[in-house]
């Protein structure tokens, strides 16, 4: 998978080496035309989220989460436009991509994220400057535009957008939040997985393992897919990569109800096993805990966003070439 993340770097992802081989077959659409709404196809996952066209110049209340979805096909002046909001290291990192998909994909996301976070700092995309902590993750660097006051690259201060980007197949999805942070992750279900398993025992908690090991065989993708976007959302939300071994930490509900996957179910919404949960923190920072939320997007693609505490609400916003 490429994940060209606002956060954790893609020199960190190595271990979806050893996840995924890509599937020949790739999800294609119109570069022009919006994706459809679609009816979800996973057995047994969460429920659509309704997608609204965004205003002009958002803004970002304290208690809520933006969400952005991005068709990453689209048109050669779209792609030329958004490659010149790259900054020389951006541009040299995409001429580095071996195959031209991998290459447009990684300029539409960047450059998308670079827009968005001009229409929240009310300045053009060009002008946005990042820095990165040792692992990686990136930081608005300016102290003192829009939102953002001063902080270091490793800790947000009052008044910071945060921000986390993933892509998959043909999606970009961007977190935004104000003084929380935030990780999101997005996994295309038509990505072939080659051993599911050993994934599970190498990357998952005994615990984890123990649920996800006797999953009725109609929904083990669904929440394979589901709990691996939770973990990856999880370590992008703390920044610190691969430092922290994806099984110290669990991702699903701790009682024995919420664990309950009765193949009888009548209905695709009903899988209390990816409810929304409240996990303490990994690591030594001043959150206390963490909220994670699974959702789908059309018909295969599943997705995670993870922020800080859990008063906060999402607002889904549907990204607009013209907008």
């Amino acid at each position: 998978m490429k994940d060209a993340k606002g956060e954790t770097a893609e020199r960190g992802r190595s271990n979806f080496i050893i996840m995924y081989r890509r599937s020949e077959a790739q999800p294609r659409q119109d570069p022009e035309q919006q994706e459809p709404e679609l009816e979800n196809s996973l057995p047994g996952a969460p429920s659509l989220p309704h997608w609204l066209d965004p205003p002009r110049d958002p803004s970002l209340p304290e208690n809520e989460v933006h969400i952005w979805r991005l068709p990453l096909i689209a048109s050669e002046t779209r792609i030329q436009a958004l490659r010149e909001t790259l900054d020389e290291q951006e541009s040299q990192r995409a001429d580095r991509f071996r195959f031209s998909q991998h290459r447009r994909h990684f300029i539409v996301a960047r450059g998308g994220l670079r827009v968005l976070l001009g229409r929240y700092l009310r300045r053009s995309p060009e002008r946005i400057d990042f820095e990165y902590n040792q692992y990686g993750k990136p930081f608005l660097k300016d102290a003192d535009i829009g939102y953002c006051e001063q902080k270091t690259p490793d800790h947000a201060r009052a008044g910071t957008i945060e921000f986390n980007l993933s892509h998959s197949g043909e999606i970009a999805l961007y977190a935004f939040s104000l003084d929380r942070r935030v990780g999101i992750d997005i996994e295309w279900a038509g990505r072939k997985i080659d051993d599911s398993a050993q994934i599970i025992t190498r990357f998952f908690s005994p615990r984890e393992v123990e649920v996800l090991s006797g999953l009725p065989a109609h929904i083990e993708k669904t929440v394979f897919l589901a709990c691996w976007t939770r973990k990856e959302a999880y370590i992008k939300a703390l920044g610190k990569g691969l430092s922290l071994p994806l099984d110290q930490f669990e991702i699903i509900p701790t009682s024995g109800k919420a664990l309950l996957t009765d193949h009888r179910m009548k209905s695709n919404r009903e899988l209390p096993i990816l409810d929304d949960i409240s996990v303490p923190t990994a690591d030594d920072s001043r959150t206390a805990c963490w909220t994670i939320r699974t959702f789908t997007l059309d018909a295969d693609y599943m997705a995670t966003i993870v922020a800080e505490g859990g008063e906060w609400k999402i607002r889904y916003w549907r990204w607009k070439w013209d907008f």
